[in-house]
């Protein structure tokens, strides 16, 4: 993996806590001009450093406010069967995030929704629906304590 330097590192802090920054205000904390920066954040988003810049969306405003946890154990194990699971989960619109683990339990499963009566259709209709299944377990988040999408680098 290629090493970059401090002032790399600058940018991907200051990006990380406000993707909005222009270039020029970039290169005003930097004390640097735009120039060497507009190329250093390219550079950065070509080598992957940068994945994307996104808007957080402030959930409850959405009428996403009820966070569930699922923790969801395969009956079977093999590659084909995980393959399938992950393609059915992905297929979810309501799945936001999905982490395959080491553990007492296979997948990790982060869903926001309008309601419970919401989650109940979703794992009604939708999620029982999968078939590898055996073990699904629902968690629901009372109240976000802190959420940050920032790495400390």
């Amino acid at each position: 993996m290629e090493i970059i330097d401090e002032i790399d590192l600058k940018i991907l802090r200051i990006l990380q806590k406000d993707s909005k920054k222009t270039t020029k205000e970039i290169a005003e904390i930097l004390n640097l001009t735009a120039s060497p920066v507009y190329e250093r954040t390219r550079k950065l988003e070509n080598k992957g450093y940068i994945k994307k810049y996104v808007a957080i969306l402030d959930k409850k405003r959405i009428r996403r406010p009820v966070t569930v946890i699922c923790m969801v154990s395969l009956r079977y194990h093999n590659e084909g069967f995980i393959d399938k699971f992950e393609k059915q989960i992905k297929a979810l619109d309501e799945v936001q995030e999905c982490y395959h683990m080491a553990g007492k339990v296979d997948f990790f499963l982060k869903i926001n929704l309008q309601s419970l009566d919401i989650y109940h259709e979703f794992v009604r209709t939708k999620l029982s629906k999968i078939e590898n299944i055996g073990i699904l377990e629902s968690y629901f988040v009372l109240k976000e304590m802190f959420h940050t999408t920032e790495y400390h680098i």
